[in-house]
């Protein structure tokens, strides 16, 4: 292993190969004598099937967005938010100073002009005990204009 040339090698067993190493390197692994004995694992056909096939698996690829979908923020979540508050039967202001939020961003947010960051959708979440996220499937976000869900020129243009 270290690449040393020296007369004498021991002949050593490092993670089931077989080398010949010098008496430093070594110790790094079993006494290929010992090693061979009848106490020692058998590699046989079968076990190193098994092994090949779960590398093989752990190996290919995979595609993380076929099965996941995406987190969005809901359409109306100025509405969601403004009716949870109402329902608690506070204002704007005893909202806004109640979760420590400008009165302004709040008013923006609820009149859907401003899109929450994540730490502020979590805090209003929490405050209210609403969600605002949704998760949203691939196949339902991509759309298509045909029935047959193929992408053209016509599912990006906006019809009137």
């Amino acid at each position: 292993m270290c690449g040393k040339d020296l007369p004498t090698t021991k002949a050593t067993m490092v993670e089931g190969t077989k080398l010949m190493l010098c008496p430093n390197c070594a110790k790094f692994g079993d006494d290929a004598k010992s090693a061979s004995r009848p106490g020692a694992p058998v590699h046989t056909k079968a076990v190193i099937e098994q092994r090949l096939q779960r590398r093989e698996r752990r190996m290919q690829t995979r595609d993380v967005y076929t099965s996941a979908g995406t987190v969005e923020l809901v359409e109306d979540y100025g509405t969601v938010i403004r009716e949870a508050r109402e329902k608690r039967g506070m204002d704007l202001e005893q909202y806004a100073s109640s979760i420590s939020e400008k009165k302004g961003t709040l008013a923006k947010i609820e009149a859907n002009n401003l899109v929450p960051d994540d730490k502020l959708r979590a805090k209003i979440e929490k405050s209210l005990d609403v969600r605002l996220t949704e998760v949203v499937s691939a196949a339902a976000a991509v759309g298509g204009g045909r029935g047959n869900g193929a992408m053209t020129l016509g599912s990006f243009i906006k019809k009137e």
